[in-house]
This record gives C-alpha cells, sequence and structure tokens, in this order.
C-alpha cells in the first residue's frame, strides 16, 4: 500500500520538485498551499507524514504544528524551514515536529528523512472505500460530493461519473474509448467527441479556479488526471 503524504508548501518551485520525486519514489502526495487548509487537510484526512513549511499565508507551519499537537494529532511532521538557525530549529521541535530539513535540500536527504520518520510509524488506516482524492481534491461516492481546497464543487451526474473513474485510475492515461465504455457504458466506436466535450465542462468546475491543474490531455492518446509537473502546459 502506498504512503500517503500532506505537503503543505505555497512555494510553487517546491511543490513541484516534492510532488514529482515523491510520486516517482511510490508516495501518493496530497498538497495544502496555505496553513488554514493544511491544518484541516491533516485533521480530517489520515496521512502517514506530513511534510509541513514554516513560513505559510494565513497561519505559519509552527502554529499548525501546535494546533495538531494540541488536537491530538500524532502522525510525524517534519517541518522545512529556510530559516536554520538553532532558536529557529529548536521552535520548531518545541512546537511538537518530529525533524526539521534546512532549505535548499537535496532529494535523498529528504527521501532519508521521511524513510526514517515512517519507520518510526504504522501505517495510516487505508482510505475509505467511499472517498477518492487527489491533491487537495476528494470526492465522496457516497455522499456524492466533490470539494476542492476546502470548497464544495457542485457537478452534473455524468460529471461526477466521470471524475470517479478519473480518481479511480489518478496517474494513468486514459483513452476515449476506455472512458466511453466505463462512463456511458458504451462499447463501440461512436463519436467519442461527447468526451471531449464533459472533460471541458470538469475542467471548467475543478480546475479553472484551483492550483495546481489536475486534468491533463496526453496527446494522441486520451485523458489523465495527475499533478501538475513544472512548467507544464495543463491542456
Amino acid at each position: 500500500m502506498k504512503r500517503k503524504l500532506l505537503l503543505v508548501e505555497d512555494e510553487p518551485a517546491v511543490v513541484s520538485f516534492v510532488l514529482r520525486s515523491l510520486t516517482e519514489e511510490g508516495y501518493e502526495i496530497s498538497v495544502a498551499p496555505d496553513g488554514p487548509l493544511g491544518l484541516d487537510m491533516a485533521l480530517h484526512h489520515g496521512f502517514d507524514l506530513i511534510i509541513l513549511d514554516i513560513m505559510l499565508p494565513g497561519m505559519n507551519g509552527l502554529e499548525v504544528c501546535r494546533r495538531l499537537r494540541t488536537g491530538g494529532l500524532t502522525t510525524p511532521i517534519l517541518i522545512l524551514t529556510a530559516l536554520g538557525s538553532t532558536e529557529n530549529v529548536v521552535a520548531g521541535l518545541d512546537s511538537g515536529a518530529d525533524d526539521y530539513l534546512a532549505k535548499p535540500f537535496k532529494l535523498a536527504e529528504l527521501l532519508a528523512r521521511i524513510r526514517s520518520l515512517l519507520r518510526r510509524q504504522p501505517s495510516a488506516a487505508p482510505e475509505a472505500p467511499d472517498q477518492l482524492s487527489i491533491a487537495d481534491l476528494i470526492l465522496n461516492s457516497d455522499l456524492k460530493t466533490v470539494t476542492r481546497q476546502g470548497k464544495p464543487i457542485e457537478l452534473t451526474a455524468t460529471e461526477f461519473r466521470l471524475l470517479e473513474y478519473l480518481l479511480k485510475n489518478k496517474r494513468r492515461v486514459l483513452s476515449r474509448m476506455d472512458i466511453l465504455e466505463k462512463v456511458w457504458g458504451i462499447d463501440f466506436n461512436m463519436n467519442t467527441k461527447v468526451v471531449d466535450v464533459y472533460i471541458n465542462y470538469l475542467r471548467k468546475k475543478v480546475d479553472r479556479d484551483f492550483e495546481p491543474r489536475l486534468i491533463h490531455t496526453a496527446v494522441g492518446m486520451g485523458y489523465v488526471l495527475r499533478e501538475a509537473y513544472a512548467n507544464e502546459d495543463p491542456n
């Protein structure tokens, strides 16, 4: 089972680097771009490890860490800091963090810290079967709800089925015929433009007002739901 990590970080370059690197290492990464959302996601969703920047909009990482510990959360927390002085390191550990890593850091060092912290912690409970997620997008199959950054997103029944199928196959390229068969129940080669139309509908609701973009076109192949890579055209 993939270990689930939460990255609370607002610097796009750091987010892109950590997302791509840790995804390639086999981790499942969710992202919160500010302190309040990071606090909410950490408290309400099961993660194996939290990577928490100190300098965050809305609420700094030290305060997030303190509130998580006050709330009874025991998940390992790795603090990222550009402020590498002894005083700042001590402040981070005193707030409840388990370890720290000074920016800029090398991937090998980040991976070593993650492995060390995960060895101390058993795997979190598996994701509830009625809930699917990627980054800050969460779909509940039983309640028929979708949220992104904690904000509700209203979808039609067809849009919901399409997003649910994309989430069940996140990071996998799906052809238009795959999507037609599984979402519409059509197993013959009718006009696949209906898929393009509904992908466009879904993008307007799920991606247009949020970052990072999650629905990507695999040219000549189909579509894929995944985190964006650095300097990537989301279309």
